[in-house]
């Protein structure tokens, strides 16, 4: 990996997922495996560690062995608490980790190489943190993140009451690496019944194709 210094991956799953009916919907399934399986495996070869946000009882994900950790904020504050709450963990248990990488978990497309092109593109473009983008659209919660700004998303986050994730990135460097959405958008993601359907469509019809 190209990256210098260790890198967590940060799994979102803070939500409340009221579109989709409540309960957990990264635990629906699609086409056998649920939405968090399929991201799991995208995300585990491209980080060192690999730490899931969750609200609730963390024992209802304890078949995918991963640390559990709810929002270090109270009041469903949103996926800068999810981000928030990933910096903190890293920073105080996997101190070598000098970023951290986050990943949707509604999101079954999401591409392999995420971390080592944001990587690229905070480098190269000698950006603070990066973001993926499709189809013209920043994809915040695709993002790569350095633990060293954790203090200043806690104040901006408790202090300033700072909620959009884009408010809080234009107060820094935000670089971008875009993916095509030929022949899926990679951030496609699960919000309603009617999605989970059109994903698992896309899924069946590679499979035929092959």
């Amino acid at each position: 990996m190209p990256i210098d210094g260790s890198v967590c991956g940060l799994l979102l799953a803070g939500g409340q997922s009221r579109r989709m009916g409540g309960g957990d919907k990264c635990l629906r399934a699609l086409v056998g495996k649920t939405l968090l399986m399929r991201v799991i495996d995208c995300a585990r070869p491209q980080v060192d560690h690999l730490i899931l946000n969750a609200n609730g009882d963390p024992s209802r994900f304890e078949d995918y062995n991963l640390p559990v950790v709810g929002d270090v904020v109270d009041g469903f504050a949103g996926p800068l608490a999810g981000i928030l709450t990933g910096m903190e963990w890293v920073r105080d248990n996997r101190p070598k980790c000098q970023w951290m990488a986050s990943f949707a978990c509604d999101a079954p497309f999401a591409p392999n190489d995420l971390v080592s092109r944001l990587y690229d593109a905070v480098r190269n473009e000698k950006g603070d943190l990066a973001c993926g983008t499709s189809n013209g659209r920043d994809q915040p919660v695709f993002g790569l993140w350095p633990i060293e700004l954790a203090e200043d998303l806690r104040t901006s986050l408790v202090e300033m009451d700072i909620r959009k994730v884009d408010i809080w990135t234009a107060r820094h460097r935000l670089v971008r690496a875009n993916w095509s959405t030929d022949p899926v958008d990679p951030f496609l993601n699960v919000n309603r019944p009617e999605d989970l359907a059109i994903a698992e469509e896309v899924i069946l019809t590679d499979a035929a194709s092959r």
